[in-house]
């Protein structure tokens, strides 16, 4: 439950969204050129090994790598050099419903959402990847194909900013049947939501199965755990209802915290279940160390 009108927050949405994309952009352009970028450059490595020359051998080579056709023409030995395969193809899908314009610390959800998308988005141009963008509320809302360049990604950071928010929830299982025609190879997906409405477990499964799935899972300090503040009017942004609460009760806290444990447990075990990451994000800190830390994670587990 969030405590705040869903046509308000929308409109201060809109409103606010053109005086902040500029300034997101550079901020996130300056934060990707140390080490962001190359925590994001180690963590997602391209998806095979491509011939790049033949050389002279050398002792300690891997005599499988030997050339026996160049070093029979040539009458001494050759290896073929191979290099990884580095360009990637990212899609992020942006969840811009109603949920995620709720916050009470530094950012909402949204807001926290786009700089998580701008930060990827800066990190993909500097190691020269592909990157798009899906935007949904109730349904699919955008969508950017895959691309390079300077010039797109500052559209996509523009268009994660603007677009309108959305009136309702539960686009998900829209956007991955969209992806299913849209993206022909394999592709790393950044799911960057709150994860409020149900999740879409069969569809989302075979994403799985055929991309890398990332789950960036937004959560806000209020929604884990009620202020002491008396009687507060709960609004759930997605369906309307309200429910009056009286948070200077110990017992309700108690409640409601035990609550929130539980469904964001359930949200991790079903996001497990189906093989995506997770990482969660919370409006009270900026993005860009969670992310690096779960890039160095990332790192680890390939290393092993």
């Amino acid at each position: 439950m969030n405590s705040a009108s869903a046509d308000r927050q929308n409109a201060n949405c809109q409103e606010s969204a053109p005086q902040t994309v500029r300034g997101l952009q550079i901020k996130a352009s300056r934060l990707t050129a140390g080490i962001f970028a190359g925590e994001y450059l180690s963590a997602f490595r391209g998806r095979g090994i491509e011939f790049e020359e033949v050389r002279e051998y050398q002792p300690g080579d891997d005599v499988r790598t030997i050339d026996w056709n160049v070093t029979a023409r040539l009458d001494r030995p050759y290896v073929k050099r191979f290099v990884e395969e580095r360009e990637l193809t990212i899609m992020i899908l942006l969840d811009r419903s109603p949920s995620m314009q709720f916050g009470t610390r530094r950012a909402t959800k949204l807001q926290t959402a786009v700089e998580a998308a701008s930060l990827l988005a800066f990190a993909a141009l500097r190691s020269n990847d592909k990157i798009g963008l899906i935007t949904y509320s109730d349904r699919v809302e955008t969508f950017l194909p895959a691309a390079k360049g300077k010039r797109h990604v500052m559209r996509l950071v523009h268009q994660a900013l603007s677009t309108p928010c959305g009136s309702g929830g539960a686009g998900m299982e829209a956007v991955l049947l969209q992806l299913g025609t849209v993206l022909k190879g394999r592709a790393l997906l950044f799911i960057v939501s709150d994860f409020h409405d149900p999740i879409p477990l069969l569809p989302l499964a075979k994403a799985a199965l055929r991309h890398d799935v990332v789950a960036l899972s937004l959560s806000d300090p209020a929604e884990m755990e009620l202020p002491a503040i008396g009687l507060i009017n709960l609004v759930d942004p997605e369906t309307g209802s309200e429910c009056l609460v009286d948070s200077a009760s110990s017992r309700v806290r108690d409640r409601y915290r035990l609550l929130a444990a539980i469904r964001h447990g359930e949200i991790r075990q079903q996001l497990a279940a189906v093989g995506a990451d997770i990482l969660n994000l919370n409006t009270s800190i900026a993005p860009l160390h969670p992310l690096i830390r779960f890039f160095r994670s990332c790192l680890r587990q390939r290393s092993r």
